[in-house]
């Protein structure tokens, strides 16, 4: 059976895990979150006191960290770290944070690269980060590029930290946004970058249904092409 593999990149804050999902869920394909592979070792990091910034400690202790994702009887993924359940601990401000940082590191890249291609390799996937059609699955069937303008993507982080009860500061958020945009773009491992070859959704004016709905014919067009 021909498996495909789907490839959405994008900037934080442009929809990509929440538009993952719901394409994933119509398509009957298995959603992997990678952000939130990096996010679950931000997580090792931060228990451990290990400095973010010190490359070569957190080199050394990746290694040695053990990330699974599984899901639960309800379809939900759930991401464990030494076989804990750290879903609910994924979306903190500290957490983003930190995975931004340590996700420049090259150690910690080839560890989850690695992972990333294994469970794409047997089952039809959509897989969503920063570097999926440039790096992750260079060879995936449709690639596509999420992204929103800065205003509109802190709006969104900011009302999701809200109604979570986190109290935050909206220009701070946007700064922040900004800020891990540049890094992302210019790191030396693995920038995110637009594959020439990636369709371009401008989500700002768009609907999460929408969106999702775009996406979803992008890859039934693709898979139409072998009938």
């Amino acid at each position: 059976m021909r498996i495909y593999n789907v490839a959405i990149d994008g900037p934080a804050g442009a929809g990509k895990s929440t538009i993952a999902k719901k394409a994933a869920a119509e398509l009957r394909f298995v959603y992997i979150d990678t952000g939130a592979m990096y996010r679950a070792m931000a997580v090792y990091f931060l228990d451990h006191g290990i400095d973010k910034n010190d490359e070569q400690a957190i080199s050394e202790a990746c290694k040695d960290i053990d990330i699974e994702i599984k899901y639960d009887a309800g379809n939900t993924q759930r991401v464990f770290l030494e076989r804990v359940d750290v879903t609910d601990r994924l979306r903190t401000q500290e957490v983003g944070d930190t995975a931004s940082v340590i996700s420049v590191y090259k150690d910690v890249r080839k560890n989850l690269v690695a992972l990333q291609r294994r469970l794409a390799e047997s089952q039809n996937v959509i897989m969503d980060g920063r570097d999926i059609a440039s790096v992750v699955l260079p060879y995936a069937e449709v690639k596509i590029y999420l992204t929103a303008s800065s205003e509109v993507r802190a709006k969104r982080r900011y009302d999701e930290l809200i109604a979570k009860g986190i109290e935050c500061d909206f220009n701070a958020v946007k700064n922040e946004i900004e800020e891990r945009d540049w890094r992302d773009m210019h790191r030396e491992n693995s920038p995110l970058v637009r594959v020439p070859e990636a369709v371009l959704i401008d989500t700002s004016d768009m609907t999460i249904d929408e969106v999702a709905q775009k996406v979803i014919e992008l890859v039934k067009e693709e898979m139409a092409k072998d009938i």
